[in-house]
C-alpha cells in the first residue's frame, strides 16, 4: 500500500537508484556522518570517491547528494562541465537558487567578473593595432601579447604562450597589471580579471556562513574529478585546510569522485577526510541487486556474473530487463550489452537504446533526430530511455555511460556501415541546421565565446567524422585552429573530439592524429599544437618533394635543401640574412639607420598594423624566390610524426587528413605573430615565406613579410615586399606605414615621408605610422611638427610609455628638458621597467645639473639591459664630467 502512495516520477528515481544496492555500506558511511557533531573527531568534511570507470561513481555520489537532502542539506554537483573556478561558483549559486537560497553577494561579484574581465579583454585589444577592417591585429603590440599569454586573459593568448619565454611573459603580465589598475576603479576589480578565486572565494565562503543558520547541512559534491582536479584540487585544498578564502560553517561536507587516489597533498588530511575506493561487486553484491530487481532464477543469474564481471554499470542494465527465460542464458554468444538488447522483448525500445547511443549527450531533440520518429513516439521513448541505469543525467541531458554506449556503437556500425554512416550523416545535418541557426547576426568571435555554439560545432563535427571518415578531418582541424585561440581547455574540447571520434567509428588516423595532438597540448600549450600542425605537413612534403625527385637532380622547391644535413636554426646569425643580435627592445638600441639615439622602440613598433585577408595562390614572390635557398625547416614541437607511418594510406599530394590552406596560411600568421613578440622576427618572416607560397598575391601577407624582414634588418628585400603590396592594394595602410620606416632604415627620408603620409591619408588616427613620422620629421629637421606628431599620438593612446618617451625625447631635443622629465616620468609610471626611459630621463637629468639623480637613472636602465651601449655612453660621460 505505501508503494501505491509514490508518485510516478518517485518510482522511476527509485528504480534508478536500485542499482546502488549493493554500496550498503558506503551510503551508510556517508548518512552516519550526518549524525556525528561536527566537533566529534570521528566526522568527517570530506569523502574522495574513486575507482575505474564503470565502478558507480557518478551513481553513488547522486546517491549521496539524495541522502543529504533527505537530511534537509543544502546541495550542489558540478562535473566537467565547468571549465574554472568561476563557472563551478556559477553553478552552484544557480544550483542554490533552485532549492530556494539565493546567493545575492556572489552573483554580483560573478557578473562582474565577467564584465570586468571583457573590459580588460577589450581594452587590451584595444591596444593592440587594428586592421584595415577594424578588427584587432593579433600580432601588433608584443608586449600587450605577452600580458595577455601570461595572464590567460583573450582568446589567442595560447598562441604566444608557446613561444614567449617566461622573461616575457612576466614582464607583459606586470605591464598588463598596471595598466589594469590604472583603468579599474578599485583593486578587487582588477583582482576580479587577475585572480578571480581570490575575490570570488571569499564572498562564497560568507555566503555559506549566512546560509548555515537555515539549513542543517551543506554539501557540496564535485564529479569527473580526474578532469576538473587540475583547476578544483588545489582551491578546494585551500578552502578546507586554510583561512586563505575565510573560514567555512562547520556544518559543510564536501565530496569528490574520480578515476585516481587523493593526491599526496592530502595525505596529512586523514583526520577529516576519508577515501572510497569502489571496486566491481562481489558476486554477493552482484546476487544482491539481481534479487532486488526480481532476478533470482539461478541460471540468469550465473550468465550476469560470467557477462559483467561484477562491473555495476552492466549488472545494472541486465537486471532491469529482469531475463526469466532459460534459452536466454544458454546462448552463448555475444556481450552484456547484446545479451540486455535481446532480453528487451520491445524492438522499437531496442531499436531506441541503440539509436540513442549514437550521439554523445543526449536530449529529446537530439533523440528524435537519431530514432527518425515522429514526435510523440520519440518522446515516449525518450521518457524509457532516461529510466534505464546506463543513462546518467546530466545538466538536463542524457548521457550513456561509455562502458554500455561503445558496444553498443560497435554493434551498429559491424551490423550496417551503411546504416551508420548514413545515421551519423543525418545528426550531422540536424546539429549543422541548428548551429546555423544559433549564428544569425553574430560575428566569428562572438560565436567563439559562446559555450553553446561550441557544443553545437562539436556534436556536428563528431558525427561529421564518424559518417564521412577521414574526408571530414580537414574542416575539423581548421576549427581547431580557431579553438587554439579560445585557449587550452576549448583546444581542449576539439582534441579530445578527434580521439573519441576516432576510436567510436574505428578511425585509426584520426585517432592518431588527436592523441600526437593531445600530448603535445598537454605538455606545451596551444602554440605548440599550431606549430605541429605546419610541422607534420611541411615534413610531408618534404619527403614527397623528395620522392618526385628524379636522380638527375631537380632544382629544390621554397620549403627545403633536400639531401643536405641539419640547418642552423631561424634567426641564428649563421643564416646570411638574419640579424646577429635581436630587434632592440624599447627604445634601447638605436634604430638601423638613424643618427642618433631614438626614442623608445615598444614591441608597438615591431609590427605597424593589421594584414588583410588571405588570396588564393597564384604565383611566387622576392621574398620567396630570394629564400628559396634557405632552410625553412622551424623546431618541431613534437618527438614524433604521426603520419611518419601514412596509417591513410594515401599516396603524396592532397591528403584527407592535412589542413585546408587557408587554415595552413592562418596557422603560419599566428607562428609568425608569435614569434615577432618574442622578438624573433627572422624566424617570423619563414612563417611568413611559407604563407605566401600558399596566398602568393595576398597583400596582406606581402605587407607582414616585408615588415618582418625590415624588423630583421633585411631592409632591400623588405622594401620589395612592401612595394608588391602597395602595388596589389594601394589602399593598404600598414603595407604604407611599414614602407616608410624601411625607407628611413634605407636613408631615404624623403621617401619615407611620402609613404608615412599616405599611411595617415588612410588612417588618420593610425598610432604607429604617427610615432614613425615623428622620427622621419626628426630626421628632416622639423622638431615642430615632429613634436605635433607625437601630441596626436599621446591623445590617441595616452597609455602608451612608448608615445610619452617619444615625446619626452622629441622634447629633450629642443632642450625642453623639464618637460621632457614630465613625460619620461608618465612612461615609467605606466612601465617600472622601461630602460629607454630611465636612460633618456638620465641624460635630461644630466643637462639639468642633476648629476647623481642622472648616474642613478642610467644604472637603473644598464641593470635592466646590460647590452645598453647608448645608455653606457651616456653614463661614461656623465662619470668623465664628474670626475673631470
Amino acid at each position: 500500500m505505501a508503494q501505491a502512495r509514490l508518485s510516478m516520477q518517485q518510482i522511476i528515481r527509485r528504480r534508478r537508484r536500485a542499482g546502488l544496492v549493493a554500496r550498503s555500506a558506503e551510503r551508510e558511511l556517508f548518512r552516519a556522518n550526518f549524525d556525528i557533531p561536527p566537533e566529534d573527531e570521528r566526522h568527517r568534511f570530506l569523502f574522495h570517491v574513486h575507482g575505474n570507470a564503470g565502478v558507480g561513481k557518478t551513481r553513488l555520489l547522486r546517491e549521496f547528494e539524495n541522502i543529504a537532502r533527505e537530511r534537509g542539506a543544502l546541495t550542489s554537483y558540478v562535473d566537467e562541465s565547468a571549465g574554472g573556478v568561476p563557472e563551478v561558483l556559477t553553478a552552484m549559486c544557480r544550483q542554490f537558487l533552485a532549492q530556494g537560497r539565493r546567493f545575492k553577494d556572489l552573483e554580483r561579484l560573478l557578473a562582474a567578473h565577467r564584465e570586468r574581465r571583457h573590459e580588460a579583454e577589450t581594452a587590451a585589444l584595444a591596444a593592440l593595432e587594428p586592421g584595415p577592417d577594424s578588427g584587432p591585429s593579433a600580432g601588433s603590440m608584443a608586449v600587450a601579447r605577452a600580458g595577455l599569454a601570461g595572464l590567460g586573459l583573450i582568446p589567442g593568448a595560447g598562441a604566444f604562450a608557446g613561444v614567449l619565454d617566461p622573461a616575457q611573459l612576466a614582464q607583459g603580465a606586470d605591464r598588463l597589471r598596471t595598466g589594469l589598475s590604472a583603468r579599474f576603479r578599485s583593486h578587487e576589480d582588477v583582482q576580479l580579471v587577475l585572480s578571480p578565486e581570490s575575490v570570488l572565494t571569499p564572498v562564497l565562503t560568507d555566503e555559506l556562513h549566512g546560509v548555515a543558520s537555515d539549513v542543517p547541512w551543506i554539501v557540496l559534491l564535485f564529479d569527473t574529478y580526474e578532469r576538473t582536479g587540475s583547476f578544483l584540487d588545489t582551491w578546494l585544498h585551500d578552502l578546507l585546510t586554510t583561512e586563505r578564502h575565510g573560514t567555512l560553517p562547520a556544518t559543510v561536507v564536501a565530496v569528490t569522485a574520480g578515476q585516481l587516489p587523493p593526491d599526496p597533498h592530502w595525505s596529512g588530511s586523514a583526520d577529516f577526510m576519508t577515501a572510497l575506493p569502489l571496486r566491481p561487486f562481489t558476486e554477493r553484491e552482484t546476487r544482491g541487486l539481481l534479487a532486488d530487481r526480481g532476478v533470482t532464477a539461478e541460471p540468469v543469474v550465473t550468465e550476469v556474473l560470467r557477462l559483467t564481471g561484477g562491473l555495476p554499470v552492466l549488472v545494472s542494465t541486465l537486471a532491469a530487463s529482469r531475463p526469466a527465460a532459460p534459452e536466454d542464458v544458454h546462448d552463448p554468444s555475444g556481450t552484456a550489452v547484446e545479451r540486455f538488447l535481446k532480453w528487451e522483448q520491445d524492438p522499437v525500445r531496442r531499436a531506441a537504446a541503440l539509436a540513442g547511443a549514437l550521439p554523445r549527450r543526449l536530449d529529446a531533440d537530439v533523440f528524435r533526430v537519431a530514432a527518425d520518429c515522429d514526435e510523440e513516439r520519440a518522446d515516449e521513448l525518450y521518457g524509457w530511455l532516461s529510466t534505464l541505469p546506463f543513462a546518467e543525467e546530466r545538466a538536463g541531458r542524457l548521457r550513456y555511460h561509455d562502458v554500455v554506449r561503445g558496444p553498443m556503437l560497435r554493434l551498429q556500425r559491424g551490423r550496417s556501415p551503411r546504416g551508420w554512416a548514413e545515421r551519423q550523416r543525418r545528426l550531422a545535418g540536424a546539429f549543422r541546421q541548428w548551429r546555423e541557426e544559433a549564428e544569425a547576426g553574430r560575428d566569428t568571435g562572438e560565436l567563439w565565446a559562446d559555450a553553446d555554439w561550441r557544443e553545437l560545432r562539436l556534436a556536428e563535427s563528431y558525427h561529421s567524422l564518424c559518417g564521412g571518415g577521414p574526408q571530414a578531418l580537414p574542416e575539423v582541424l581548421e576549427d581547431l585552429v580557431d579553438a587554439c585561440d579560445q585557449g587550452e581547455s576549448v583546444a581542449g574540447r576539439w582534441v579530445e573530439l578527434l580521439i573519441e571520434a576516432g576510436q567510436d567509428a574505428e578511425l585509426g588516423v584520426v585517432t592518431q592524429q588527436g592523441r600526437s595532438l593531445a600530448g603535445v597540448l598537454r605538455q606545451d600549450g596551444t602554440g605548440a599544437v599550431l606549430e605541429w600542425l605546419v610541422a607534420v605537413e611541411h615534413r610531408r612534403r618534404l619527403r614527397d618533394d623528395e620522392a618526385r625527385m628524379p636522380l638527375t637532380g631537380v632544382p629544390p622547391q621554397p620549403w627545403s635543401r633536400p639531401g643536405q644535413g641539419a640547418q642552423p636554426e631561424p634567426g641564428q646569425g649563421s643564416q646570411p640574412w638574419a640579424r646577429s643580435e635581436p630587434e632592440p627592445e624599447p627604445g634601447e638600441q638605436p634604430e638601423p639607420g638613424s643618427q642618433s639615439q631614438p626614442g623608445p622602440v615598444t614591441p608597438d613598433a615591431a609590427v605597424p598594423g593589421a594584414v588583410a585577408a588571405g588570396a588564393e595562390p597564384v604565383g611566387a614572390g622576392p621574398a620567396e624566390e630570394d629564400l628559396a635557398a634557405e632552410d625553412l625547416t622551424t623546431e618541431d614541437p613534437a618527438e614524433e610524426d604521426p603520419a611518419e607511418e601514412d596509417p591513410a594510406g594515401t599516396e603524396t599530394g592532397d591528403r584527407p587528413d592535412e589542413l585546408p590552406p587557408g587554415a595552413r596560411v592562418r596557422v603560419h600568421r599566428l607562428r609568425a605573430e608569435a614569434l615577432a613578440a618574442r622578438g624573433d622576427y627572422a624566424a617570423a618572416a619563414i612563417h611568413m615565406v611559407r604563407a605566401g607560397i600558399l596566398a602568393p598575391d595576398d597583400p596582406g601577407i606581402l605587407a607582414s613579410k616585408g615588415e618582418y624582414l625590415r624588423a630583421s634588418g633585411r631592409f632591400e628585400t623588405a622594401l620589395a615586399e612592401l612595394l608588391r603590396a602597395v602595388l596589389l592594394d594601394p589602399d593598404h595602410s600598414y603595407a604604407w606605414a611599414s614602407l616608410g620606416a624601411t625607407h628611413l632604415a634605407l636613408g631615404d627620408p624623403a621617401a619615407a615621408l611620402t609613404a608615412l603620409d599616405r599611411a595617415l591619408e588612410l588612417r588618420p588616427d593610425y598610432f604607429w605610422a604617427l610615432i614613425r613620422r615623428a622620427r622621419v620629421r626628426r630626421e628632416l629637421g622639423d622638431p615642430g611638427r615632429q613634436l605635433a606628431d607625437l601630441d596626436r599620438a599621446v591623445a590617441l593612446q595616452p597609455d602608451s610609455p612608448w608615445a610619452h618617451c617619444e615625446r619626452g625625447d622629441a622634447l629633450r631635443a629642443t632642450g625642453r628638458d623639464e618637460e621632457a622629465l614630465t613625460a619620461y616620468d608618465h612612461a615609467l609610471a605606466l612601465d617600472p621597467e622601461y630602460a629607454s626611459a630611465y636612460a633618456s630621463r638620465g641624460v635630461s637629468r644630466f643637462n639639468l645639473g642633476r648629476r647623481t639623480e642622472a648616474l642613478a637613472d642610467l644604472d637603473r636602465a644598464l641593470e635592466l639591459d646590460p647590452s645598453y651601449e647608448w645608455a653606457r655612453a651616456q653614463r661614461d660621460a656623465v662619470v668623465r664630467h664628474r670626475d673631470g
